[in-house]
């Protein structure tokens, strides 16, 4: 982290070591994962503008730069691109949700706002902002190019100005490069693995929060994989939207004034602001945990663990991905994956070999797997209704049981229980006398209720002859559910599916092949997609749902091939293909009136409403949104005529690019690069591997280049020109391969295997003694943290405020248990004999500098200077390890459980010992420290 300096912070040296103690390779950034959070960040105020944000968006990159590498050879970025239409099925539905879900927050919000009101409620002043459409994250909009020049911008500043990109070679395959970013990235891996100079132990690091990047970090096979993403914090509170107050919704919202919460009232609900935590995802444990788990005995062919990985892969793709819905009876909640992996095992004895191989299918020994997993789709389906059926009542009898704890009771107002040292002062009682016949007549109207419960009352309390009330619904301890025509869990299950879901009757055998057909050729084309690229650009499934496992019948010989040649949809043509209506505003007017026009040849593809169908699950996030699937042609068709209206700058914005590479002036390439611009060379050129880090590819002219000695213009106001360049810019394409080239999925030959992280304990559910499960700190498990020995506790305590002492004792006592205390904690038997304290220091050589004061043998001579000067032992300080310490040592110090042992064993064994003697404290105070 950046430090701050009397209100100025420092920047961060970024060509340093690592503090992670590992050194990575190559970086790559999924921009889809950055640009998101930094649109509605949880923990600070969202941008105003398209500025605020594109110098958000900058800042988190330079967060990722100073958490993740430290003098990395190459970093790769990749924004979102035109996608497969596969993809874009899933995009659409995406849009259409978020556009129908904003207006309806809107409403809803609106309508909640003049009910108060309208009660005499108090509600802060609307504000009048255009809400932010997150539907311009996507390629083609006018966001998505100023996206592209904000990353140009910001590379060739940092390439001039940050000493830790000296020597980076950096590619940017922005919005306009068709492909998903993740897996622009994935073929970027493959194609330069498969260069006969590639480095086998090369170490890559990938941000991104998808969790398909750790299927795609495994089908690389490299042995050093990391992943780096935002630590995820569940319930974050959040202010009501229309009040600005803490604790509660807009649906709970009352209007009621916001009470004075002490001194300090403007800051009462004010959340704290935090930097986002990352977290490492180190695909070498992973795998780990994997061998362990997938390794078989007595297998009639060879036990590949690489062939297994893959399985693995291909096996989670059943329980959902972005293309395909996931099996009615598969559910990773339920443990959809233990049990692929439990037939897996159970059944690959019979199958002969492996389900894959680099990337494709053998469909023969796929069948005996899902024939296996239909087998028993009866029982989980009844399973499932067990388990859910317990859970409600098991909530029921949580929701009744809360009721009763209830105080029937509680008073408001000035007699409201309040926190202790909650109000900065006592408030005097008002008019008590009212307060207390309220309160009778509160609980003389309960007593009666709970009485009778369906009797009602009179006007003036006493019980009514006239019959019950109804009760009304929201009253009941049963939260109402959604309707489920399927009833999995009965008899007939089958027959009902195929009829609810797809209209047609479970006995039409040629329809159900068609679907599972479609679905077997989506499982080939995924893994395709995963292992050697994409195989069709425009292959989609054409169905809402799935099949059933148990219809996976005589797949054996179902076709697997891709039409060749293929092309992606252009930047605006996607947009047509993903966008709802209410998105219009950012496409060309022509077009835009496609979709609202009632004359439109297209207009079906619009719908202003859609059915959400729960398919079993409570939320509406978790449903299928009924969408009608774009028909390509019909489109193109309709695209055709309203394509001459388009301007040149839209032009641009609709034609395909490419990746460009950047250098700064002590690169070894740039000089090359600058060379090709001089000499005006319009033929590509190969990349000299021994100038660029390994990296090959062929160079072309770039016309938007960034050049040395050019002002690079800034995209942003709020941001100054570059008017000293030395960086440069030239495009970049990947090697090329023929078009029937295979990748091979395996570890290259020479890749040294990392060393193992995993101990034997491990391997136990329960591996940390009943303690919650922590986070390990760094990447070398091995390192013993630095601590303070007892003549430093004795430093801290003498100079620290004497409020942080203990309770009647001065602050420059001897630590606790060091010369016979009363409060030394004796020795258990059970406690075995440790090492002395100054044996468990962090070893030498990873400070990287002199030795510590307080690693040099100690000189306990009176007069002295003490063992540990004061800055020094504060520096050592900030480097602790406090999940190490588990009590408090003197002054309130966290203390390791071993120092209380050695205290203990000290006070039992040798007795008292001598007071030490005193001496003047190094740092030049004048203090007086115990020696």
């Amino acid at each position: 982290q950046a430090k701050e300096c009397n209100g100025v912070k420092v920047p961060i040296d970024t060509s340093k070591p690592n503090p992670n103690e590992v050194e990575f390779d190559n970086l790559y950034l999924d921009m889809n994962g950055i640009i998101h959070p930094c649109t509605h960040p949880e923990d600070k105020p969202a941008p105003k503008n398209e500025d605020e944000m594109m110098v958000a968006i900058f800042e988190y990159i330079d967060r990722i730069f100073n958490i993740d590498r430290r003098d990395c050879p190459d970093a790769k970025s990749d924004p979102s691109s035109p996608a497969p239409r596969a993809k874009m099925n899933q995009q659409r539905s995406r849009r259409f949700r978020a556009s129908k879900e904003g207006m309806e927050a809107a409403e809803e919000k609106q309508k909640i706002r003049q009910e108060i009101l309208a009660k005499g409620g108090f509600l802060p002043p609307e504000e009048v902002k255009e809400r932010f459409d997150s539907n311009c994250i996507t390629p083609g909009t006018e966001f998505m190019d100023n996206l592209a020049k904000c990353l140009r911008y910001y590379i060739a500043d940092r390439l001039n100005s940050d000493p830790g990109w000296k020597n980076l070679t950096v590619i940017l395959s922005d919005a306009s490069a068709p492909g998903e970013g993740e897996h622009k990235i994935m073929d970027y891996i493959r194609r330069q693995r498969a260069q006969p100079n590639h480095d086998p132990n090369t170490h890559h690091c990938l941000c991104g929060a998808d969790a398909d990047l750790i299927m795609l970090g495994l089908a690389t096979h490299e042995p050093n994989f990391t992943i780096i993403r935002e630590e995820f914090k569940p319930n974050k509170p959040k202010p009501c939207a229309l009040c600005n107050q803490m604790g509660h919704e807009v649906k709970d919202c009352q209007g009621l004034p916001r009470e004075k919460q002490g001194k300090h009232d403007q800051f009462a609900d004010t959340l704290p602001i935090s930097e986002q935590e990352f977290i490492f995802i180190r695909l070498c444990v992973l795998r780990e945990y994997l061998e362990r788990e997938l390794t078989m005995a007595s297998l009639p062919f060879t036990f590949d663990f690489e062939r297994s990985v893959d399985d693995w892969v291909f096996m989670c793709f059943f329980v959902g991905n972005d293309f395909l819905p996931h099996l009615p009876s598969l559910e990773i909640r339920e443990g959809a994956i233990d049990r692929l992996v439990n037939i897996y095992k159970n059944v690959v004895h019979k199958t002969g070999g492996y389900l894959t191989e680099s990337g494709f299918v053998n469909l023969q020994r796929v069948q005996m797997i899902m024939l296996a997993v239909g087998e028993v789709e009866d029982s989980i389906f009844k399973k499932r209704k067990d388990d859910d059926d317990n859970f409600k009542r098991r909530q029921k009898e949580k929701r009744k049981r809360l009721k009763r704890d209830q105080p029937s009771f509680i008073p408001g107002g000035q007699f409201s229980p309040q926190a202790l040292g909650n109000r900065s002062s006592p408030q005097a009682i008002c008019n008590p006398r009212q307060a207390a016949f309220e309160m009778r007549m509160h609980e003389r109207q309960n007593s009666t209720t709970s009485a009778s419960p369906n009797t009602s009352l009179t006007p003036d309390g006493s019980p009514s002859l006239g019959g019950g009330i109804k009760r009304k619904a929201e009253d009941s301890d049963s939260e109402p559910e959604p309707e489920d025509n399927i009833r999995l869990w009965e008899t007939g299950w089958k027959q009902r599916y195929y009829k609810n879901k797809f209209d047609v009757d479970a006995s039409d055998e040629k329809f159900r092949r068609k679907v599972v057909q479609s679905y077997v050729e989506g499982l080939c084309w995924v893994l395709r997609y995963y292992y050697q690229g994409c195989a069709s650009w425009n292959w989609y499934y054409p169905f809402h749902y799935a099949p059933f496992a148990s219809d996976f019948e005589g797949i054996a010989d179902m076709p697997s091939d891709f039409e060749k040649g293929s092309k992606p949809f252009k930047p605006l043509e996607q947009l047509m293909g993903v966008f709802p209506a209410a998105s219009g505003n950012f496409l060309p007017p022509t077009w835009r009136k496609l979709m609202t026009d009632p004359e439109s040849s297209i207009i079906d593809f619009y719908p202003e409403d859609f059915a959400i169908d729960l398919n079993g699950k409570k939320y509406a996030w978790q449903g299928v949104a009924l969408l009608p699937f774009v028909d390509e042609r019909r489109l193109r068709a309709a695209l055709e005529e309203v394509y001459p209206d388009l301007t040149p700058e839209e032009t641009r914005r609709n034609s395909l690019g490419g990746d460009v590479l950047f250098v700064g002036k002590h690169h070894p390439l740039c000089d090359f690069i600058v060379e090709q611009y001089k000499t005006k060379n319009t033929e590509a050129v190969d990349i000299p591997p021994e100038l660029c880090h390994g990296i090959q590819g062929k160079l072309t002219l770039n016309d938007n280049a960034v050049l040395p000695d050019q002002v690079v213009q800034s995209p942003v106001p709020m941001l100054r020109d570059l008017t000293q360049n030395s960086a440069v810019s030239i495009s970049f394409k990947d090697p090329q391969f023929a078009e029937d080239f295979v990748f091979k999925a395996t570890v290259l030959p020479g890749a040294k295997k990392p060393a193992p992280v995993l101990k034997p304990g491990d391997w136990e559910k329960t591996n940390n003694d009943g303690r919650p499960w922590r986070p390990q700190l760094g990447f070398n498990r091995d390192r013993k943290p630095v601590h303070l020995d007892q003549s430093a506790f004795r430093t801290l305590g003498h100079t620290m405020p004497r409020e942080r002492g203990m309770p009647g004792m001065y602050p420059n006592a001897v630590p606790l248990g060091a010369y016979g205390s009363p409060y030394a904690r004796p020795l258990m038997g059970s406690q075995q004999q440790i090492p002395k304290l100054l044996s468990n220091i962090r070893p030498q050589e990873s400070w990287r500098g002199p030795t510590p004061l307080f690693q040099q043998t100690p000189q306990r001579t009176a007069g002295a200077a003490p063992l540990l000067a004061w800055n020094r032992m504060l520096q050592s300080q900030n480097q602790f390890q406090h999940a190490q310490y588990q009590g408090l040592g003197p002054m309130g110090y966290p203390q390791r459980p071993e120092d209380r042992m050695d205290r203990g064993r000290q006070v039992g064994q040798q007795g008292p010992a001598p007071l030490p003697a005193e001496a003047s404290c190094s740092c030049g105070c004048g203090e007086r420290v115990w020696q």
